[in-house]
């Protein structure tokens, strides 16, 4: 066939395919997007370790000020831990009072509701004090109206879960970080009691996994970091390998180490977000962390935003 009897032909057959009732092809409905909406606003505030002196207590009250003064204010507002300066080494008069100026900050000061975390600074850890009933946790947990130190609850879609990552050491003092057997198994049930559609955010007051425990001040001996299992979780791997089955699992957010910092790893997001106390009230700026708190917008797709915010 010559070219040009081909083109005919070729034209012919392209005008003839696109004839009504030459085609037959199965309809494809493509799936509508659903727009993305924000379902949750929260503030998260860690390590305030308020004090008796009035750098803290004005510094506490800027912080919750700046929270509810934005202009599309949180929900509500986390505490990653550390509320009290120090219970650790502290006497009973020493912690009541401590307690009693959180509790009267927060009640001239904040409006919205508030969701506890036990710092390790929380802890009542004086071992000359051992044999008394508040000795340890149980102190904290009345003061912040906490029936277990590790719960969960559902709020717009999402699933919460407030983790307590200070245990004793096995020499019986104060503290090590690691939720022990009987929290992994309770969070393990936890997550498999939950739809694998629910988005999932993880609060610890001690980081699972962060990088900023490098640039604090870490000893090195021999060329090698020694980083103190007071850090960061002894049992990271033990909990990434626990979230490994579960990928709704988003976010984890902690505090601690008064750094700010953002690690992912296998799917999931790990924020320390800072410290409201700065260096402990003494300097604003914590190595290269300014003292502040974080705004997280939790969306009904899973996803999220973490934002630092330096008050």
């Amino acid at each position: 066939m010559e070219r040009k009897q081909f083109l005919k032909a070729l034209g012919l057959i392209g005008a003839g395919s696109i004839l009504p009732g030459k085609i037959k092809a199965n309809r494809i409905d493509l799936p509508v997007k659903q727009e993305k909406q924000r379902v949750l606003r929260v503030a998260h505030i860690t390590d305030i370790h308020i004090a008796d002196h009035k750098t803290a207590h004005k510094g506490f009250a800027k912080c919750l000020h700046s929270i509810q003064n934005m202009e599309d204010a949180p929900d509500f507002i986390i505490n990653g831990g550390d509320a009290i300066e120090d219970a650790l080494f502290r006497t009973k008069p020493d912690v009541n009072k401590q307690w009693a100026l959180w509790h009267s900050i927060l009640k001239n000061e904040c409006s919205l509701k508030v969701k506890n975390t036990i710092g390790n600074h929380d802890i009542w850890g004086l071992y000359t004090e051992k044999k008394d009933f508040l000795y340890g946790k149980k102190f904290a947990q009345e003061k912040l109206h906490l029936d277990k130190t590790y719960y969960s609850f559902d709020a717009n879609g999402w699933h919460f879960i407030f983790l307590d990552s200070t245990q004793k050491k096995s020499n019986g003092l104060w503290y090590t970080a690691k939720l022990g057997d009987e929290q992994m198994e309770w969070l393990e049930n936890d997550l498999a009691s939950i739809a694998p559609t629910t988005p999932v955010l993880v609060v610890s007051h001690i980081p699972i996994l962060c990088a900023n425990v490098f640039l604090d001040d870490v000893k090195q001996r021999f060329g090698k970091f020694q980083i103190p299992g007071s850090w960061m979780h002894n049992d990271v791997k033990e909990i990434v390998a626990l979230f490994n089955k579960y990928k709704n699992v988003k976010l984890c957010v902690s505090g601690h180490i008064h750094l700010q910092d953002r690690v992912e790893y296998n799917g999931i997001t790990y924020c320390c977000n800072g410290a409201v106390s700065g260096d402990w009230w003494k300097n604003e700026y914590y190595h290269e962390t300014r003292a502040g708190y974080a705004v997280i917008d939790l969306f009904n797709d899973g996803s999220f935003v973490n934002n630092y915010v330096a008050y």
